[in-house]
């Protein structure tokens, strides 16, 4: 395995494992979308291996890569170095928003065959996008949109 990789993989098992622990706690057992919240690793790996996939297309994966390139940043709408776990509430709104439309232009068997996650991704992403409005706010999402939106 190569070192970029192991990273990678470090990456996402740590923040897998921290999420789960928050999740355990008082302020995870209190939230009310920490369901999602604790997905977000299996997002992001989604997210990485359909870019890489052949059967997505460009614009497909420009929007991917944005997505990530989000959800990565400190610098968001709710940044989690500032107010924690429930910082990744707009991240998974992201990814649920640019999976729904790739979901569209895409083979769900090559959605499905990348993700790693416990429920149907397709169902997720569907519960997640009927929740988002109540997660951040109808403004936020409508932003969130708009910076996709734009993109094609």
């Amino acid at each position: 395995m190569s070192i970029a990789m192991e990273m990678h993989d470090d990456f996402y098992r740590n923040l897998r494992e921290k999420l789960k622990e928050w999740a355990r706690s008082k302020e995870g057992k209190a939230y009310k979308y920490t369901e999602y919240i604790v997905v977000i690793p299996d997002l992001m790996y989604l997210l990485c291996k359909l870019i890489m996939d052949k059967e997505v297309e460009v614009g497909a994966k420009a929007k991917l890569g944005i997505a990530l390139a989000y959800i990565v940043s400190p610098f968001d709408f709710l940044p989690e170095g500032f107010i924690g776990p429930v910082g990744f509430s707009d991240d998974v709104a992201v990814a649920a928003y640019v999976l729904n439309s790739i979901i569209n232009t895409t083979d769900p068997v090559v959605v499905r065959g990348h993700w790693v996650g416990d429920e149907d991704i397709l169902a997720l992403v569907k519960r997640i996008i009927k929740s988002v409005d109540d997660m951040i706010g109808k403004g936020l999402f409508e932003k969130i949109k708009k910076m996709f939106d734009n993109e094609k």
